[in-house]
Order: C-alpha cells, then structure tokens, then sequence
C-alpha cells in the first residue's frame, strides 16, 4: 500500500491507493512488515571527469566493456541474460519470486520494442555474457495522467510524443552479477544513463519502490540531490500460530 506521497505522480509500473486504504488495515490490526520508498533525483549538469576516469579504470580492471547498442534491435541477443542475471542478483530480497520464461517473454514484447537506447546500459564480460544492466525509460506518467489511461483514440499519440520529449526519466532496473558487486558498477551504469540525460536536457528522475533494507541501492544516491517523496508498505497480520496474511 502507498502510505506516503498521495499527491505525487506515481510511475508506469506502480499501484496508487487511497490515504484511508492502509488505514483501514490498521484498524483491523495490520502492522508493518516493510517499506519500500522512492526518490525524485535530480540529474547534474555535469559529469565530473575523475568520476568518468574511475569508471574506465573499473571496466579495464575487471576485463568488461559496455555494449554499444545503436537501436533496440542489438538488446534482442542478450534479453535472456538480462532476465537470468535479475533472477540471480535479485533472489535475496523481500518478496522476489523468479521470473518463469512465460513472464519474460511477456516482458520482452510489452517493454523492448519501446525502449530508448539512450537509457539503456548492458554490460558484458570478456565471454560476451550480460555482467550487469541499467535500465530507465522517458516518464510516460504525465501522458497517460491526461489520457486516463486510454491509448484510443488519442492517448497513444500523447505517449509517443512523451517517449521523444520528456524533462523526466523513470529508473527502472539495475541488476549487477552477485561476484561484481560492491566494486563500483552500479556507480558506473548509473553514470553512464545520467549522461544521456544530460544531453536530451533531463531535469529529474524518478526511482522504483526500494527497499529501505536495501542500503547498496540507497548509497548510489548519497553523491546526488534528492527528494524522499513516496512510501509503500507490505501489511502483516498474525492471524493464529499456522496462518499469516500479507497485504502489500
């Protein structure tokens, strides 16, 4: 349930609920299990060149390089080693459940023939294998807000304008290899979207839902300005000694 930033404008692949929803838990005795929050980051002007210089000398020392991808078409070979990898790096946290080959390729034909190259990273290693991704997408939130939702018989007109021009981009994924993190990648991905950014003129970014447990994805922002504007919570209530009921 959505507990904080009621008023804020949520993302594509994000649920909104009503303030008196996770109230109305609360009084049939529902308690907190955990949050997730969100960020509004703002994108710098600038690339700083020793950050430019750490992130070559972190590709060179552990033998990767980034692929170059001109248009969606080169991501098509390396799909199933993005979805392997986020099942891997992300098997750990609260509530992940394994994507199945049907999700993927569901996955594949909802997202991939849409994307912008420009905010897309993949990472190999030296057999050619996705060691890491970073995934962001244009902000379509403001044009379906003012399509309600519709694609007919203007809405997906409004979308695809959205997809070109956009002061916003939404962050989507970022998964590294278990064995490659803590050394800096996820900095370097993040970079490498950010310049894009800066070159179409984007002011701000929004994250996904983060875990608040999840202290490597929440030190990638310590270095950024940043606003905290949104909560959602997984409900808990113990109902006997054999039963427990999840609301999230």
């Amino acid at each position: 349930m959505l507990i904080e930033g009621f008023d804020e404008l949520s993302m594509l692949i994000t649920n909104y609920n009503y303030p008196y929803y996770p109230e109305h838990l609360e009084k049939n005795g529902y308690i907190k299990d955990i949050d997730w929050m969100e960020y509004e980051v703002k994108v710098p002007e600038s690339i700083p060149e020793r950050v430019a210089k750490i992130n070559d000398a972190v590709l060179k020392r552990l033998n990767l390089r980034i692929l170059e991808a001109k248009k969606s078409k080169d991501f098509l070979p390396y799909i199933k080693g993005i979805f392997l990898l986020l099942n891997e790096a992300y098997k750990d946290l609260y509530g992940v459940v394994p994507l199945t080959d049907r999700q993927v390729e569901a996955y594949r034909k909802q997202y991939f023939g849409f994307i912008n190259v420009d905010y897309v990273r993949i990472i190999l290693d030296e057999n050619n294998k996705v060691a890491a991704f970073g995934i962001a997408m244009p902000s379509l939130s403001k044009a379906l807000r003012k399509s309600r939702g519709r694609l007919l018989p203007f809405g997906f007109i409004r979308i695809l304008r959205a997809l070109r021009k956009n002061d916003c981009i939404d962050l989507y994924l970022v998964a590294v290899r278990p064995q490659l993190q803590s050394k800096g990648i996820n900095a370097l991905l993040l970079t490498e979207i950010n310049k894009s950014a800066i070159k179409n003129g984007i002011l701000k970014a929004e994250t996904g839902p983060e875990l608040e447990s999840n202290t490597k994805v929440q030190a990638l922002w310590k270095h950024y300005e940043t606003r905290q504007h949104k909560r959602r919570r997984c409900y808990i209530k113990h109902v006997n000694d054999n039963k427990i009921d999840y609301i999230s």
